[in-house]
């Protein structure tokens, strides 16, 4: 238990900056207060004794602001920052070192039993406010985009943003063993599908409005040359 605590603490002191003791996490962090409650709570579920996880489930979402259904299973190195509004569903699966910002669901589609929530890969980075709605695996070492909403699978090393959610870049690297791995936090530097799309607009209209001037010159010089 003591182990797991330890790793829980350094996550948050290396992937959030502004964490500056141990202390503060044990004290401050509803990301990590979350996580143990759930620790707790899986261990009733799994034993069958459902209303107590539920109840633990229930306590920790009053005092955290995160929803974590006690079925969900969840790997080792999860770091929740700010949290508020996170919900994760019943038979959502979550690989090591996952990092979820405040907003995000991991949710189901319909009222369809069993299996209904997504699988997040190993080393995933999930932005603030991104649904990830259905019953499809997000592979590892992918970034799903603040504000996107996420229906289908996703490759692993991919990049998703939008609504409904597009794969907008893969960069096929190999995947480098987990403990030299370093996950990329930078969700604010995502590629904008507008606005390459607008660029790529803008460079067509370019490329006809030359076409127009060398057709007009064309004929101006045809015309010219009739009239002597």
């Amino acid at each position: 238990m003591f182990s797991g605590l330890r790793k829980n603490i350094r996550v948050v002191m290396e992937r959030d900056p502004a964490a500056r003791s141990a202390l503060e996490v044990i004290l401050c962090y509803p990301g990590f207060h979350a996580i143990i409650m759930h620790r707790l709570a899986h261990r009733f579920y799994r034993r069958r004794w459902f209303v107590t996880a539920r109840l633990i489930s229930h306590i920790s979402r009053l005092l955290t602001g995160i929803e974590i259904h006690p079925g969900a299973k969840i790997g080792e190195g999860l770091f929740i920052d700010h949290g508020s509004g996170v919900v994760i569903g019943e038979t959502a699966e979550l690989g090591d070192n996952v990092t979820i910002y405040q907003g995000v669901t991991l949710g189901g589609t319909g009222k369809e039993k069993g299996k209904r929530h997504p699988t997040i890969g190993n080393n995933v980075v999930v932005s603030a406010g991104a649904k990830v709605l259905g019953a499809f695996t997000v592979g590892d070492n992918s970034k799903i985009g603040a504000g996107s909403v996420v229906l289908k699978a996703v490759p692993s090393d991919s990049t998703v943003v939008g609504v409904p959610g597009k794969v907008v870049a893969r960069n096929g690297r190999k995947v480098e063993p987990q403990e030299d791995y370093e996950i990329d936090l930078r969700h604010d530097l995502l590629p904008d599908p507008v606005a390459e799309m607008i660029l790529c607009l803008q460079k067509k209209i370019d490329r006809l409005e030359k076409r127009i001037v060398q057709m007009e010159r064309g004929m101006s010089g045809v015309s010219g040359g009739r009239g002597c």
